[in-house]
């Protein structure tokens, strides 16, 4: 953990990946072999963070790519490859949803990183990121449009676009914002915080396991 962040901090987010590693075991139900990948990747992500890898923000190609990059290139070839779409079929849809609730602690994490000057403040709820309304409404989306069909089918979809539209918005934020050849916003407080340990686990694997969880709703959705 740096010691520039308090380590009640670190900690709630530590608690947070592992709520988020419970909820993607429960609804992709991952073989052995996939989790020990996964917790390898964590564990080198980690490293990397730890050692100040990240913090490196001059380079080109930015090496922050290296936390996003290779699980997006996995997501597309679970969606273009036959397999993966025989695997995306079989997912629980209700299961999909709960994974959205983590987006709640990792917003007040954020505000946290914000209130220790290691993100901008656009970052958060108090700025331009609205994303913790997907993890605040999740739970209406599952009781009344998964377990009772009183929201339709055309207004989950709404919804699922409509928080993926936040997720991205947040993603875009963030990455314009860490120092380095591509920053056009937050000049004054820079986005230091997620490029250290352990909130590099939120690019690496938060964020794409939830965008992973939106696209796949909105297939199941599309295929009704």
């Amino acid at each position: 953990m740096s010691p520039e962040i308090p380590q009640y901090i670190s900690i709630l987010f530590i608690l947070t990946t592992l709520t988020t590693i419970w909820l993607f075991k429960r609804a992709f139900k991952p073989s052995q072999t996939t989790l020990v990948i996964l917790y390898a990747w964590l564990g080198l992500q980690g490293y990397l963070a730890s050692s100040g890898f990240y913090q490196d923000t001059t380079s080109l190609p930015p090496k922050f790519g290296l936390a996003l990059i290779p699980a997006l290139i996995l997501i597309a070839y679970i969606f273009l490859s036959a397999k993966g779409k025989k695997f995306m079929d079989k997912l629980d849809p209700e299961s999909l949803y709960w994974i959205h609730t983590v987006r709640v602690p990792v917003e007040i994490v954020l505000w946290m990183l914000f209130a220790s000057s290691l993100i901008p403040q656009i970052m958060t709820f108090e700025g331009r990121n609205y994303d913790i309304i997907a993890g605040l409404t999740v739970p209406l989306i599952i009781f009344y449009g998964i377990r009772k069909p009183i929201i339709d089918k055309n207004r989950l979809l709404l919804w699922n676009v409509l928080c993926l539209f936040l997720l991205l918005n947040i993603v875009v934020m963030a990455i314009l914002s860490v120092e380095g050849p591509f920053q056009t916003m937050s000049f004054h407080i820079p986005n230091k915080g997620v490029l250290l340990f352990p909130f590099i686990w939120l690019p690496c694997f938060i964020v794409p396991t939830v965008l992973f969880s939106h696209l796949v709703s909105i297939r199941h959705l599309l295929k009704k």
